[in-house]
């Protein structure tokens, strides 16, 4: 699966020519394309600031959505998250709402060597456990997140099949047991909702130096978020990073077995749809084989 084409032309000129009409205090700062994502192309701006604009409409509602929340979010956090810190609007042919946001120097998790990655247990616990909190009826809807598993059920088997992935009568099977947990019992939680190796930056010194894309920002079951210890760490740090979560008595007892599914639907999707992605691709595969082997190691993983 290829990264969707951008459906508008997102230049540096253009940007400036934004920030010009609508920020001008900025605009004479250096400005460097640093990423094209799926949803939003990211320059660099000055040596504190980016400017993250959508790249097409999908995306928009979800720069919207960060726009609205994730202020507010950030007031409760310890760790640093891009909340923007201007807005910008529609402009010199430019059809949506932008931002610029903080810049955090760093390199993402998934540029570490997973035996690197201990230093990120205890911040990154420690940031969902302040994340999770009730949301209100408002929060914004995604209907790919912290939903109930049977909801992803017919999805998660058909990506499946169309991955390519080895394994996958044993992952299919490994799903419909884990899918069978008991659903989350709790009040909808705030969520990221795409809390994955490429979207954590770590320090110089292997902390945790900030959350990134908040775009799939909503509501639910932890679950979905805490797949991020099959995602990020191995068999003895994610043991870690659930006993730290475990302790703040915020999360059920299937709740693992259920971020275990969540887990291995992600890993399906990176490592069997990242063709153009190899950093994607690679984060898939490695959540594919923690997931595997969660059930060879029961007495250090509990999955």
């Amino acid at each position: 699966m290829d990264i969707p084409e951008a459906e508008v032309d997102i230049t540096p000129g253009l940007v400036r020519r934004l920030l010009a009409d609508q920020h001008p205090d900025l605009a004479g700062l250096p400005l460097t394309v640093v990423a094209n994502g799926w949803d939003n192309t990211m320059l660099r701006l000055g040596d504190a600031l980016a400017v993250r604009l959508p790249r097409r409409e999908r995306a928009a509602e979800l720069a919207r959505n960060e726009q609205r929340r994730l202020g507010e979010i950030a007031a409760r956090l310890d760790t640093p998250v891009p909340a923007p810190v201007r807005v910008g609007v529609p402009g010199r042919g430019y059809p949506w709402h932008w931002s610029v946001v903080p810049w955090f120097d760093g390199v993402t998790a998934a540029e570490v060597p997973v035996a690197e990655r201990g230093g990120l247990v205890a911040p990154l616990a420690d940031f969902v456990v302040r994340l999770h909190v009730p949301a209100p009826a408002d929060a914004p809807d995604n209907p790919f997140r912290g939903v109930p598993l049977a909801a992803r059920a017919e999805g998660f088997h058909r990506r499946l099949e169309a991955s390519g992935v080895p394994r996958r009568g044993r992952l299919a099977g490994l799903w419909d047991g884990l899918a069978a947990a008991p659903a989350w019992p709790g009040p909808a939680l705030w969520l990221h909702g795409d809390l994955h190796p490429a979207n954590l930056l770590a320090a110089p010194g292997r902390g945790l130096a900030a959350v990134l894309d908040f775009g799939d920002l909503t509501s639910g079951d932890p679950a979905t978020d805490l797949a991020v210890a099959w995602m990020l760490f191995g068999p003895a740090e994610r043991a870690g990073f659930r006993a730290r979560v475990d302790a703040a008595g915020t999360v059920d007892p299937h709740v693992w077995d259920r971020a275990r599914a969540w887990a291995l639907l992600f890993g399906v999707l990176l490592a069997g749809h990242s063709d153009d992605a190899p950093v994607l691709a690679a984060i898939g595969s490695h959540t594919l084989d923690q997931v595997v082997l969660a059930e060879r190691t029961p007495e250090v993983d509990h999955g």
